[in-house]
């Protein structure tokens, strides 16, 4: 079992930045591909970002294209979301995801075995 844990959400003004952070209970977790999702009430969860094995390729909804940036690392088995600029519309909560040795549909919630319990962003006006 994969337990993942997300960090680094907090609350800052339009045009901050936070670094959020997805670590994970296992040594292989380079061989998993990452998504990180969002959530807000009435709305569905949202795809965000995702990092994709093997080769590390990444994908990011348009509206945050420019303004995040998903990377990883491996030594400290640990996915991040850098996020700059930031919208009252990035206000959500900020969830990881993680499939094993699959990088197909990775903007889907429903390909995804492992999610983390999730981590508050909010961007005040």
């Amino acid at each position: 079992q994969v337990q993942l844990v997300e960090s680094g959400g907090g609350l800052v003004q339009a045009g901050g930045s936070l670094r959020l952070s997805c670590a994970a209970s296992l040594q292989t977790f380079s061989t998993y591909s990452v998504g990180w999702f969002r959530h807000t009430p009435g709305k569905e969860r949202e795809f965000v970002a995702a990092i994709t094995w093997p080769l590390g390729r990444t994908y990011y909804l348009d509206s945050v294209k420019g303004r995040f940036t998903i990377s990883r690392e491996n030594a400290k088995n640990t996915v991040y979301l850098q996020m700059y600029n930031l919208k009252p519309e990035d206000t959500a909560v900020y969830y990881c995801a993680a499939r094993k040795y699959s990088n197909t549909n990775y903007d889907s919630p429903g390909q995804y075995n492992y999610w983390g319990q999730g981590t508050q962003v909010t961007v005040s006006e």
